[in-house]
């Protein structure tokens, strides 16, 4: 093999040298930037922190009533920090009546419903039946559901149990859309995460989120999660 001559070599690196100092020079600012926007994060973080902590403390709040909207921000809130200085996201499964999951989200929702002319309520077939899930994890899960429901369908908002072959569905109904849907030019990056995030916690409770739309108009959305083995008549830790 014969060799190259010097005079290219080093004319090959000296041509390499400009490419590989510039690129050093787009990582350091890179870097920079992200400790930048780490530590704006971080500040953000503590400025939410303190004012919802203090919240929470002034806050009276019955166990069987469900997670409240301050609970599901500051676990939103702890979700974030967890996203910005790692950690594992934390996720606890626990008996919950399902029934009381339901009935929560119809309050946290019933005002913002009404502004808007529309109703919610829950129409419930199964009993006091137990789902073994996170109820905060659940609850973010129903709010999203509920959220789109409210964005993009009509009519009456329903939320439904049905018990099946070890698994309850709680159902998100909606009416239909009484509008044509609005096309948006340009992408909002604050908008459109709702379904992605419900079926990650769907699958992280051990279940799945199931779609359908109605022949009337409408779509029906199930949240698909596994029973707790527990006895008939059993009552739940919100009930203790």
């Amino acid at each position: 093999m014969t060799p190259e001559p010097l005079s290219i070599m080093v004319g090959a690196a000296g041509a390499a040298w400009p490419l590989a100092l510039t690129m050093a020079v787009v990582l350091a600012g890179d870097q920079v930037r992200s400790r930048r926007r780490r530590r704006t994060l971080n500040e953000r973080l503590h400025e939410l922190r303190r004012p919802l902590q203090a919240l929470a403390l002034a806050t009276s709040h019955a166990p069987s009533e469900g997670p409240d909207p301050l609970e599901l921000a500051l676990t939103a809130l702890r979700d974030l920090d967890r996203e910005v200085n790692g950690g594992e996201v934390d996720f606890t499964r626990r008996p919950v009546e399902a029934r009381m999951l339901a009935i929560a989200a119809s309050e946290r929702w019933r005002v913002r419903a009404a502004a808007a002319g529309r109703r919610i309520a829950v129409r419930w077939r199964c009993g006091d039946a137990l789902a073994d899930v996170d109820p905060v994890r659940v609850a973010q899960a129903l709010d999203n559901l509920i959220a789109n429901a409210l964005e993009h369908g009509g009519g009456p908002i329903t939320i439904e149990g049905a018990r099946h072959r070890g698994r309850i569905d709680l159902i998100v109904r909606d009416g239909g859309s009484l509008r044509p849907p609005r096309v948006r030019e340009h992408q909002d990056p604050r908008r459109g995460h709702g379904l992605r995030l419900t079926r990650s916690l769907a699958k992280r409770s051990g279940g799945h989120l199931r779609l359908r739309a109605q022949a009337r108009g409408g779509t029906v959305a199930a949240l698909v999660l596994p029973l707790a083995n527990a006895g008939r008549g059993q009552l739940s830790p919100h009930r203790r």
